[in-house]
């Protein structure tokens, strides 16, 4: 945790003081700030969506389908498409996504 300088801005360093109080000071200017009590700031992060790697429902949208046997449902019909994940020297993956159940799998 920071604490920074009302005044200009900096961060604050912490030390002892002749009278053995611990405060905040400014190395840039004036200000002083004696802790008297325990200090504390609580700050609550919005944690972030998982993004769909493959793109999301649209990305199936206008997908063709084959015939792949799903490895959850056993269906025996799915939609696919290739995608580059490596380099431009390899082979592109090949991803499924099943008719029935809606499983998404790549080929091994």
């Amino acid at each position: 945790m920071s604490w920074f300088c009302p005044s200009c801005g900096n961060m604050l360093l912490l030390q002892l003081n002749l009278q053995g109080i611990q405060e905040f000071y400014c190395q840039t200017c004036p200000y002083v700030f004696p802790i008297i009590r325990p200090q504390t700031q609580v700050t609550q992060f919005k944690r972030k969506e998982v993004d769909d790697v493959l793109g999301g429902a649209k990305a199936w949208e206008n997908v063709d389908s084959t015939e792949a046997t799903c490895p959850k449902c056993e269906n025996g019909k799915a939609f696919f498409m290739q995608i580059q994940t490596r380099s431009a020297d390899e082979p592109m993956t090949i991803f499924y996504k099943c008719t029935e159940c809606g499983f998404q799998w790549r080929e091994q």
